[in-house]
């Protein structure tokens, strides 16, 4: 691993006395740009905080998903379920951000061409497999947030090499309470540094006006594979499956819309949000799917809602199943 540190000039002796009069700033707190949002929050209800860091990292495996008779939420809803299986009381993904009420919900995917699955959402041990009990087993880093969420820097590190699942849960199950932890690192692959730093940034220009940056940055030593996909999506509230007194009236929407020159753009349509438009630089493929249960997958004898499941992108990106994604560019989940 690197570690990069920032000098400043070297301080004059005067500046060492720590008895020395602090100068007033040379303006109030209250010309400073953040806290004209926050007053404004408060007096106005001008809504900066209703877009933040409110998606979690791991919505599967918690008890807000756990419907089974006997209480078991780590094995009712696993990881390997999570990429095929349409979550009820919240969502998860990497450096995301979502509305106040998780409606529509933003993250970053990511395939470095070698992972099995699409790296949506952290991986981790659960209580009975983790020899000090349960664990995430990523490195990721919250660099940076202003109270109102206008600017937001998150750094997550992602192997060149193949994510080692089965044998971080493999080599855990083996020790014991007395052993140390069988840790990422420990795993070899971010040997020579072949890792990505791949860092998230948001900025609000307005309370609803979002500039999201992301920039990656290979460590390694030669060129590496690395395919990033920005994802949108709605919370499934709307399947046939969800309680009719808690299931949504009209179904959200995700759809292609034209763009400017040299941008794509999708046009998300809920009937408790204002319309929004997420544009893209560039003219980029978009893929589109619904946010739902893979059925035929997971639970035998069971029909899916739509041809087009929660899973549908990986499948496409993974395996190059075209025909997993929706052709006519619509749905409740994009990348």
């Amino acid at each position: 691993m690197r570690w990069y540190l920032s000098w400043g000039p070297a301080m004059k002796a005067e500046e060492k006395d720590v008895n020395r009069k602090v100068k007033d700033p040379p303006f109030s707190s209250a010309d400073v740009a953040e806290q004209k949002r926050l007053n404004s929050t408060g007096e106005a209800g001008v809504p900066w905080k209703k877009w933040g860091p409110y998606l979690t990292e791991r919505q599967w495996g918690t008890v807000r998903e756990d419907y089974s008779e006997t209480g078991d939420a780590w094995n009712f809803f696993t990881h390997d379920q999570a990429r095929s299986r349409a979550y009820r009381w919240g969502e998860d993904g990497i450096a995301g951000i979502s509305d106040d009420k998780q409606r529509l919900c933003f993250a970053l995917a990511l395939w470095n061409g070698k992972d099995p699955i699409l790296k949506e959402r952290l991986f981790g041990l659960t209580n009975s497999e983790g020899n000090h009990g349960e664990d995430v087993k990523e490195y990721y880093f919250y660099l940076d947030s202003t109270p109102t969420h206008s600017y937001m820097k998150y750094l997550y590190k992602y192997p060149q090499a193949a994510y080692p699942y089965a044998d971080l849960v493999e080599t855990n199950r083996r020790r014991s309470k007395n052993d140390l932890e069988y840790e990422l690192l420990d795993t070899g692959v971010f040997n020579e540094d072949r890792y990505f730093d791949v860092f998230v940034e948001y900025a609000k220009d307005g309370p609803e006006d979002i500039l999201i940056r992301i920039t990656a940055a290979n460590r390694g030593p030669e060129a590496a594979e690395l395919h990033l996909l920005p994802t949108l999506w709605f919370r499934n509230d709307w399947s046939l499956w969800i309680a009719q007194s808690n299931r949504a009236a009209k179904k959200p929407n995700l759809r292609q819309i034209e763009a400017a020159a040299g941008t794509t753009a999708v046009a998300a349509t809920h009937p408790l949000l204002d319309e929004l438009v997420l544009s893209c630089e560039g003219n980029v493929e978009l893929l589109f799917t619904e946010n739902e249960t893979n059925h035929e997958l997971l639970f035998f004898g069971q029909e899916n809602e739509s041809p087009y499941v929660k899973d549908g992108i990986n499948d496409c990106i993974v395996q190059g199943n075209q025909g997993a994604v929706n052709p006519s560019k619509q749905g409740t989940k994009v990348a």
